[in-house]
């Protein structure tokens, strides 16, 4: 077995420990509840397409997770582990700070030949950028949000991208009968070659939410993170569905199963995490 392990902890201890921040965020925002005075908790979990709200003016918003995705490839079927991370800050009623990372990523690959494993593992770039709340749902209209963000590259040598990559995303909700909410996210991307230049490409997401009651909503979506041609890596496409869980207005826990359309995506992709408001 080759095995090159860059940082720790290992997978199993990075579970137990992201587990257990979950459990305590929860009970503390439960402790500091005062009375559901505040709307409930907006999140871009667990789904890929955002939420088009802000969090309002002087609050800070945490949204993270631990994410499984496993794939097949010609180098071997693989087995990724990450700690995709938002945090998000209030700046206006209308525009907010937004702060991402995949964060801490592990991956085990098998070699289909020799049947020889090798783990790599470090820390993701990190995007900075602005979303911004454009107008509200009015008649027919959806509720409109930009985002226009820039991922840096200050990951780990493995993981470190090229140069800084922007994107631009719009994301419209509209409100539908029966406690339902379709969300549609288009966008483009700009990411580096290897020789050098640069090339765009497009993005996409198509989600539909319904709430069960106060505390519980469902979500099932389509989601084409890279819409590119095949020089680029080509398509990626999955479609998944997944439930939230409000345990109170400023905590909210979920989870989301995938299933990749294509081989160019993970076959299969499972999520648990957590978002707290403050």
């Amino acid at each position: 077995m080759t095995r090159s392990l860059l940082c720790h902890p290992p997978p199993g201890r990075l579970a137990r420990r992201l587990l257990m921040l979950l459990a305590l965020g929860c009970a503390g925002a439960a402790a500091q509840e005062q009375g559901g005075q505040d709307e409930p908790i907006a999140s871009g979990r667990p789904d890929f397409v955002e939420s088009s709200e802000g969090i309002g003016k002087g609050r800070v918003q945490l949204e993270t997770g631990l994410l499984s995705e496993r794939a097949r490839g010609e180098a071997g079927r693989e087995h990724t582990l990450s700690t995709p991370t938002t945090l998000r800050v209030g700046l206006s009623d209308l525009l907010e700070l937004r702060i991402e990372s995949d964060g801490r990523s592990v991956l085990h690959r098998r070699d289909p030949a020799s049947g020889a494993r090798t783990t790599q593992a470090g820390y993701a770039d990190s995007t900075i950028g602005l979303l911004w709340h454009v107008a509200d749902a009015r008649g027919s209209l959806p509720s409109t949000g930009v985002l226009l963000d820039a991922t840096l590259p200050t990951g780990s040598r493995l993981l470190r991208g090229e140069g800084v990559r922007p994107s631009l995303r719009v994301v419209g909700s509209w409100e539908l009968p029966g406690d339902m909410q379709l969300s549609v996210m288009p966008g483009l991307a700009v990411e580096h070659e290897d020789e050098g230049g640069r090339y765009t490409y497009g993005l996409f997401g198509v989600g539909l939410e319904k709430r069960f009651d106060a505390r519980l909503r469902g979500v099932a979506e389509l989601a084409m993170p890279q819409i590119a041609s095949s020089r680029h890596g080509g398509t990626q496409a999955s479609a998944g569905i997944g439930l939230a869980w409000l345990l109170t207005n400023d905590c909210e826990i979920d989870t989301m199963f995938s299933r990749g359309l294509n081989h160019n995506t993970p076959y299969a992709s499972f999520t648990v995490g957590l978002s707290i408001r403050r």
